[in-house]
């Protein structure tokens, strides 16, 4: 492990994961989103696709593990695991797709990727029809591939979610467990694939502490008063993320 955590410290670009970290965790500390739409088109300027993944995926772990017990209590946990079903047998084709494509073309797919969200994000796109089983469970098929591909299963869940009505502790709690059970699963499969290395774990055991602090530092730092002001700049931070993570820049 040695090893890896010196080649981790003389990764090129490590100081932009950093800042990529710090910003990532502010904005998803007082917006409550964007962590990882800010961080993924960052780390993929930097890193390989997969590693860029790999270091998601355990930052995204170590961050709300200290409010799990609280969520597990809250949670719909029949809704849960309606999701995760759909999203057990996507998320290794996400995955598998990831780890054949070449590094240029990830990134630009990601920023594009990135940049409908934003859009959408801005125009408040929701679903308005009726949330059966099947619908539950296709909207977990879709998160699981994308949380495969691209590290982010979120937005079609949480476009669910916006539509289903539950109280916001209810939603809170389902897609916080929802969230980290996918990244575990991603987490299986990377390994189950031979494709977790030690060197993106050293990255992301760099990284982690400081997405940490900055997430706690973002929800210190709101005020509801400001909310306003805070969700303009959390979009503007996302599509500088996506526009600086093109490979134009290079």
């Amino acid at each position: 492990m040695a090893g890896a955590l010196a080649e981790a410290l003389a990764t090129g670009g490590l100081a932009w994961l950093f800042a990529a970290v710090l910003a990532g965790g502010l904005v998803r500390g007082f917006s409550g989103f964007g962590g990882a739409l800010i961080y993924m088109p960052a780390a993929a300027a930097v890193l390989p696709p997969v590693w860029a993944l790999i270091t998601l995926t355990l930052i995204d772990i170590a961050g709300p593990v200290p409010n799990l017990p609280g969520a597990w209590a809250g949670a719909r946990r029949r809704e849960v695991a309606v999701l995760l079903a759909g999203a057990i047998p996507a998320l290794p084709l996400g995955v598998w797709a990831l780890s054949r494509l070449p590094q240029d073309p990830f990134r630009w797919g990601l920023s594009a990727f990135v940049g409908l969200l934003l859009v959408g994000m801005i125009m408040g796109w929701r679903y308005r029809g009726p949330l059966g089983d099947a619908l539950v469970g296709m909207i977990g098929v879709i998160g699981g591939f994308l949380g495969g591909l691209t590290g982010m299963a979120g937005p079609p869940v949480i476009v669910f979610y916006m539509a289903a009505g539950h109280a916001p502790a209810v939603m809170r709690a389902n897609l916080l467990v929802f969230f980290l059970a996918v990244d575990l699963l991603v987490l299986a499969t990377l390994a189950v694939s031979g494709l977790l290395e030690a060197v993106p774990v050293a990255i992301a055991a760099l990284l982690a502490p400081v997405y940490m602090i900055a997430n706690m530092a973002g929800a210190r730092l709101f005020n509801p008063a400001l909310a306003g002001v805070y969700r303009p700049l959390a979009y503007g931070v996302i599509a500088l993320s996506a526009v600086i993570g093109l490979p134009l820049w290079d």
